[in-house]
Formats: structure tokens, C-alpha cells, sequence
């Protein structure tokens, strides 16, 4: 039986090498178009695909290998007599190697000039059936979409003449994940363009980032995937500068730290344990912020997540330095920084693209059987219905702190609670089962600070002891969503007291 290996890439990287070598080994190349040319360019002896087939290339290269010729050669069972004679009657050569990968769709969606016309035009659709076909068909066809597999074929070619079947199906496994993951591409491309918000159907693909050695436990197997064309301003786009393996909880909390540090245009420092902040401080620059991070809670950020929306310098570099710390996430690190912090061999420097454009994505949750798909919660103060129902208004400090907490709360676990002034937190109340309990810890935190303080809850109180417990405290003004059907004792209580309190009209539950 003539060896033949079918050749059409779009991805050239060590094609040519590839196919002198198959070449070498006995096999006949076909390939078309642009993958022709560069083999011919190489020396390499190749036939047309239009002289197999008998068919001209038409419209555009639209078509050109969906034809009997080809795909009678990658389906027919070698082995078979009815297909042996099937593929006799009509001349039909057998292909027992394909190497395809396919036209550049992400690149091309990726350019920011990108058309439409451009973006279907780059849709694959012969590629993608020849490789269905031969991975369908891989006992008897050996299919190559990634060039890292090149050397694993030639070499049992060489050695034992064939390519074991164990590779086969590794190799076929691989073309259906890749196929897959292009038409999820293209699937969400399309659901996109057409305004679809909920399809019936999900398909969303992602890439290895990186194995992890354990999940949130020593037990638990895990992985870190990248969505392609994913938000840059994330930390599965970040660049990893010093130190150890980042870990699943290390992940966790770092998206964590850059979900709240997103939420500052003035300088700011978020410190995070388990996904819920324990320090947050502005200031004049970063050091100023980073130290009232830390003053926020001294006790609980050891071993905590720093995220910094500025570059660090060496002031800061050296604070940072006398804390033992998991990461820092910045901008970038000054030289003398960086110089300071590579000091501690475990610490994780991370650097993210903070200029990079802010893309709205679908965050999703899983579920035993299941998929939960929502937008991230982006509702700033500035789209709030705000109104004022107690008799006194904040004061201008008060109106500052009220702001801060306010962007804060939201990326705390409810029921949550925060007790801050206007540029740092004082107290956190993360997750409990009741609002009250939840304010009880963020001013038990606070201590004498609470005193002249102001109190952010993500949600509505329900009845008005909460606001008894911020007043009796030293609280003086509070900012909630509102809508309780016992609004009017929460006001009533707050009067009493003379402090001021705002409703927002949205909540921001985090569970």
C-alpha cells in the first residue's frame, strides 16, 4: 500500500522538517495552498491536492478538500475488504498520517481593527473535517494537530515502522479537544455578535495555565486554566517575576486582593486572607496606603495577599519585606524593590497589566452536575439611586468614608459588614449567619477607632438592632441598600442617635 500524509497547516513551525522527514520515510506529501508553496520552497517533492481529487481549488479556497478523493482516504478502514474494494473502484489512494491545523480564528478576533467579514472568513471548515474524520478514524490514521507532537511521531515511525495505537488515540483525543475549543471560539464570537445573552447552550473553552500540585487540599487534584482572549487585567494574565509555584488558594485570593484593588484610581492597598480583605488603606502614594492596609489589621495579614495599584518602590519594598507575605500584586516593582523583595526566595511577585482595557466577562460557578454563569458584579455608587432617609445628611468626611466602604463591602462574604473611615477599614465582618453578628466582629475589630467611624452592609438590615449596635458603638453614619420591610425602625433608630444613614437601592451579595 502507497504511504501518503496529507499537509495543510497554518501554523508552519517545523512543517518542513516534519514532511522531508515523512518523506524520507516513504510517504507521499499532499498539501494545498500556502502550505504547497513553503514545502516546494523547502525542496520538499509534494502533490496538489487538486490533482487527487480531479477538482480545481473554488471559491476562494473556500473548498478544495471536501472531496470523496480526500475524505474516502482518511475514513476507509484499512483492514476491510469492502472498503479495500470501495476505495479500488474509485481509485482512492488511503491516508495514513494528517497533519492540519487551522486558519488563525483567535488571532484574527484578537486585532482590534478585527471586521466581521474578516472574523467569518477565517472560520475553518475543511480543516476541522479532516481532522474529524482522521481522528474518527485514528486505528488506521496517525492525525497531527500540534506541532509538539511532530518528534513522538517520526520517532516511532522510525523505530517500529508504525505509530502505536496508544499514540493514535492520544493524538485523536487531542484533535477533538482542539476542534472543540476552535467552534466553542467561534460558538461565543457569534453568540456575541448576535446580542445572544442566555444561550441554550454554554460552550466556552479554556487552556492549561498550569498543573497545581493540590487543590484548596492536599487531596483535592487541580489545575489552572486561561480563557483565551481573556480579560489581560487578570490574574491569569499576570507574570510571575519571583518566587514559589503559585497554589490554588494562592489563586483564589489573588483574584480576590485584584477584584477590591480595581475598584481605587488613587493609590491603594488590599490585603486579603481566604478571600475576604483584612486591610485596606489609600493614601497620598503607596507606602501611605500599604501602611494603612496594614495598621487596618496587623494580626491577620501574616501570611496575607498584597495587591498594589501602583508601582512599589523601595520604601514600600522594605515595609513589605518585614512582613511575612504569600504575594504582592503591583503594577511593577522599581529595580531597588524588586532587589529587596527577590530577598525572601518564597515570595511571589506577581505583575499585572493594570493599563490593559477592563473586558466585561461572565463569571461562573460550578456545581455538582452543573453550571452557574453570571456577570461580575460592576455596579459602582456612581449608578446608584441614592437617597437619604434619615433628618441629618453626611458630612463631607463622612460622605468619603461612606464611599470607601461602599467599594469595599461588595467583595466581602455575606452577611458583611465594614467599619472604616475615610481612607482605611477598621473592621471586617465576613460571612456570618446573621447581619448583626457580622457587625458585632467588624466593631469589636475597630476598637477605639470605631469612635467617629462610619459603617458599610451589603444588604439591607432587617430589623434595627444592627444600627443600634453601630450608634451605641460610636458609628455615625451608615450606607446600605435599603428596601427592608422594617426600613422605617432602622431610620427611626439612626434619628434617635443623630446619625445619618443612605440607601443605595442595590445590594451586593457575595456568597
Amino acid at each position: 500500500m502507497k504511504k501518503r500524509a496529507l499537509i495543510s497547516v497554518s501554523d508552519k513551525s517545523g512543517i518542513a522538517e516534519f514532511a522531508q522527514q515523512l518523506n524520507e520515510l516513504g510517504f507521499e506529501i499532499l498539501s494545498t495552498g500556502g502550505t504547497k508553496k513553503a514545502l516546494e520552497a523547502a525542496g520538499i517533492p509534494v502533490m496538489g491536492v487538486s490533482d487527487v481529487t480531479g477538482f480545481p481549488e473554488i471559491l476562494e479556497g473556500r473548498v478544495k478538500t471536501l472531496n470523496p478523493m480526500i475524505h474516502g482516504g482518511l475514513l476507509a478502514k484499512f483492514d476491510d475488504p469492502s472498503h479495500k474494494e470501495q476505495l479500488d473502484e474509485h481509485q482512492i489512494q488511503p491516508i495514513q498520517v494528517v497533519c492540519v491545523n487551522l486558519y488563525p480564528f483567535q488571532q484574527t478576533i484578537a486585532r482590534p481593527d478585527v471586521t466581521v467579514e474578516d472574523a467569518i472568513e477565517n472560520i475553518d471548515i475543511g480543516g476541522p473535517a479532516m481532522l474529524r474524520a482522521s481522528a474518527k478514524n485514528h486505528e488506521y490514521v496517525t492525525v497531527v494537530v500540534d506541532p509538539t507532537d511532530y518528534e513522538t511521531v517520526l520517532s516511532q515511525l522510525k523505530e517500529e515502522g508504525i505509530v502505536e495505537k496508544a499514540t493514535k488515540r492520544k493524538l485523536a483525543a487531542k484533535v477533538f479537544r482542539h476542534t472543540a475549543a476552535y467552534d466553542a471560539m467561534i460558538a461565543e464570537y457569534m453568540t456575541n455578535l448576535a446580542e445572544e445573552e442566555t444561550p441554550e447552550k454554554l460552550t466556552v473553552t479554556y487552556e492549561l495555565k498550569q498543573s497545581l500540585r493540590y487543590g484548596e487540599n492536599p487531596h483535592q487534584k487541580a489545575a489552572f486554566y486561561r480563557k483565551p482572549l481573556g480579560s489581560e487585567f487578570s490574574i491569569a494574565n499576570g507574570t510571575q517575576l519571583h518566587g514559589k509555584e503559585l497554589s490554588y488558594n494562592n489563586i483564589n485570593d489573588a483574584d480576590a486582593a485584584l477584584q477590591i484593588v480595581k475598584e481605587f484610581s488613587e493609590p491603594a492597598a488590599v490585603a486579603v486572607k481566604h478571600m475576604n480583605p483584612c486591610g485596606v488603606g489609600t493614601g497620598v502614594n503607596i507606602y501611605d496606603a500599604f501602611s494603612k492596609a496594614f495598621a487596618a489589621d496587623p494580626v491577620s495579614i501574616f501570611g496575607g495577599i498584597i495587591a498594589l495599584n501602583r508601582e512599589v518602590d523601595t520604601e514600600t519594598a522594605k515595609k513589605l519585606y518585614e512582613i511575612f507575605l504569600e504575594i504582592i500584586i503591583a503594577p511593577s516593582f522599581s529595580e531597588e524593590a524588586l532587589s529587596i523583595l527577590t530577598g525572601k526566595k518564597n515570595l511571589r511577585l506577581l505583575t499585572i497589566p493594570f493599563h490593559a482595557e477592563k473586558k466585561t466577562e461572565k463569571r461562573f460557578t460550578a456545581i455538582e452536575g452543573g453550571l452557574l454563569a453570571q456577570e461580575y458584579d460592576l455596579y459602582s455608587l456612581e449608578d446608584a439611586n441614592i437617597s437619604v432617609p434619615t433628618k441629618r445628611e453626611p458630612t463631607e468626611e463622612e460622605w468619603k468614608a461612606l464611599k470607601l466602604g461602599w467599594k469595599v463591602v461588595k467583595h466581602v462574604k455575606s452577611n458583611a459588614i465594614i467599619v472604616n473611615n475615610a481612607d482605611m477599614t477598621l473592621g471586617v465582618g465576613a460571612g456570618q449567619m446573621n447581619r448583626v453578628g457580622s457587625a458585632q466582629i467588624a466593631i469589636k475589630q475597630a476598637g477605639k477607632q470605631v469612635d467617629g467611624a462610619t459603617m458599610a452592609s451589603d444588604a439591607f438590615f432587617p430589623m434595627d438592632d444592627t444600627v443600634e449596635a453601630a450608634a451605641k458603638a460610636g458609628i455615625t453614619a451608615i450606607i446600605q441598600p435599603g428596601g427592608s420591610i422594617k426600613d422605617a425602625d432602622s431610620i427611626k433608630k439612626a434619628d434617635e442617635y443623630g446619625m445619618a444613614m443612605v440607601f443605595t437601592g442595590v445590594r451586593h451579595f457575595k456568597h
